[in-house]
């Protein structure tokens, strides 16, 4: 048999392999890099693989490890787990539940706005989800809320973090889809194309998030005028509405102060991503010594007078960071962080009571990004492991080959990629999907003419739908896990159900358009570059006739 034939059926039996022992519950990272090392010397018994070629593995892992982009990953999961470790998160879920608690459908509100908040301010799925479901189910369920409509929320607002920025699924996306498309224009003959940063994904969906977000919030409104009985309202105590509006204000300026720091830096150019990342991980140890120093300096928690002093307080902070950033960049507002963040732990210790709770979260915070961080990068070593396999055995060349012989051209391997994203979403990982599907499939996509941006906002929607899609939703566990044995698995699956739809609504009204993914991007960060007036548009439309011989 011809060596290269026998190449390409090694290298479909690598894939199938590695889905069947990842669906038979092997680890991942050594399912990816044992079998394709396995597969890998079995090629080069039979003469279909260069042992050479492995020599090379060391310094694709070192190449990993030193990758600057990634270093943004550890520091966004830092500064999500500060923020749900602090009580950041559970002060500002209570205020937002008191604030449109007393409507029709005004706890599913809140829950949704705190999801697109948590997930802009932090990016940590599993996370939002658990604090969400701790202290907004109990609530919603003493309310009288329907099981379905309460579980569908609050698994549907806390997926929110694969899509909204900063993501750290969309700075994996980045990094595989700039090699991607760099190979795909050298192909095609392009030898200087635009790059695919972190900076562009995250302003690319934007838009289609807040898409998203508007989606979920016009369901709950159409849930409570057609069916109120489903989300009925809270009856507020006086003690509750009193000094609501400074509580308010107290609980969303921290999150929101993180929220512009962190994307309003990369939005505007002050900041890499990289650098942004770091403003946020110091910006989250801010916030949680600066709820160290209202305990114990302004009072405690529901004193009037605390609640007027953390607004004075931020209100300063607000207007010193806005103007550091201005005028001295992403250095200068690091460095301002910096120096607040060291003031409020003297203010604390000066008091004699720098208290265990903050070295607390410290370290635990600390040991959670590790081991997230760590799970992360061994999947990513080994998909390299994979890739390197799978490409040299010929696997490449046949899934282009697949793809291009697809009916209808460009809509047609499109719409075959989603798929198979989709379905294997129900059983694998966000990561594991990612190293695993896309390095083989985007280099193919981009070729036929697939604009790069648009791709990485599609396949991290689509993600996302899928972490909510029962029966392996891997939210749906995160839920299952800490809501009370009267809340059955059925209702939750049931209740995802109706925002599954409204996802794939999403998906739809952004394939139609693709400038709800490329508008801001091109906006911000191509405008000016030379050559862009020439450059081709992205994919405006997928009639069957617009197949790849359209680019090539």
């Amino acid at each position: 048999m011809d060596a290269a034939l026998l190449g390409q059926l090694m290298a479909a039996g690598l894939f199938l392999l590695i889905i069947f022992f990842l669906m038979s519950g092997y680890i991942v990272a050594f399912t990816l890099g044992g079998l394709a090392i396995l597969v890998g010397f079995a090629g080069i018994a039979v003469g279909a693989f260069d042992q050479s070629l492995f020599a090379a593995l060391p310094n694709r892992f070192w190449g990993v490890i030193t990758n600057p982009v990634l270093v943004a990953v550890p520091l966004f999961v830092f500064m999500g787990v500060v923020l749900e470790r602090s009580g950041i998160a559970e002060s500002l879920l209570t205020t937002m539940g008191q604030l449109f608690g007393s409507l029709r459908g005004g706890l599913a509100l809140s829950v949704v706005l705190v999801g697109a908040l948590l997930a802009a301010a932090t990016g940590v799925v599993g996370a939002t989800v658990v604090t969400m479901g701790l202290l907004s189910l109990p609530a919603m369920m003493r309310a009288g809320y329907d099981p379905k409509l309460a579980t569908g929320t609050i698994c549907a607002a806390g997926t929110l973090g694969q899509i909204i920025p900063p993501s750290t699924v969309l700075i994996f996306l980045a990094d595989i889809l700039q090699g991607a498309n760099s190979a795909a224009q050298l192909s095609l003959g392009n030898f200087a194309p635009d790059t695919v940063s972190v900076g562009d994904l995250f302003a690319g969906a934007i838009l289609p998030s807040l898409v998203l977000v508007a989606a979920f919030i016009l369901y709950i409104v159409w849930k409570a005028i057609f069916h109120p009985e489903t989300c009925p309202p809270v009856a507020m105590t006086p003690a509750e509405k009193a000094g609501l509006g400074l509580r308010i204000v107290g609980a969303l300026i921290p999150p929101l102060l993180l929220i512009v720091s962190v994307l309003g830096s990369i939005v505007t150019g002050v900041a890499t991503p990289t650098e942004s990342a770091s403003v946020g991980a110091v910006g989250a140890l801010l916030l949680a010594a600066v709820k160290l120093l209202a305990d114990v300096y302004f009072g405690a928690e529901g004193d009037p007078k605390r609640d007027i002093r953390l607004f004075w307080f931020w209100l300063v902070a607000m207007i010193a960071l806005a103007t550091t950033a201005w005028l001295f960049g992403a250095v200068g507002l690091l460095n301002t962080m910096l120096a607040l963040l060291a003031l409020a732990l003297l203010a604390i210790v000066l008091r004699g009571d720098l208290r265990r709770s903050y070295l607390h979260t410290l370290f635990h915070s600390s040991k959670s990004t590790m081991s997230i961080t760590s799970m992360v990068f061994i999947i990513l070593l080994g998909a390299t492991a994979f890739a390197l396999v799978f490409t040299q055995l010929g696997g490449s060349a046949m899934v282009q080959g697949f793809l291009e012989s697809m009916p209808g051209g460009q809509f047609g391997a499109l719409l075959v990629v989603f798929a198979i994203i989709f379905v294997l979403g129900f059983f694998l990982d966000t990561f594991e999907i990612i190293f695993i599907v896309i390095p083989i499939t985007a280099p193919v996509l981009l070729i036929m003419g697939v604009d790069p941006i648009w791709l990485g906002v599609m396949i991290g929607l689509l993600l996302q739908t899928s972490f909510l899609t029962p029966p392996f939703g891997f939210s749906l566990f995160y839920l299952r896990g800490v809501a009370p044995r009267t809340i059955t698995t059925p209702m939750i699956y049931r209740g995802v159900l109706p925002f599954i739809a409204i996802q794939l609504i999403a998906l739809a009204v952004l394939w139609i358009f693709p400038d709800l993914a490329t508008w801001l991007p091109n906006e911000l960060f191509r405008s000016d570059a030379p050559g862009t007036e020439g450059a081709p548009p992205p994919p405006a439309s997928f009639d069957e006739g617009g197949g790849e011989d359209d680019f090539l």
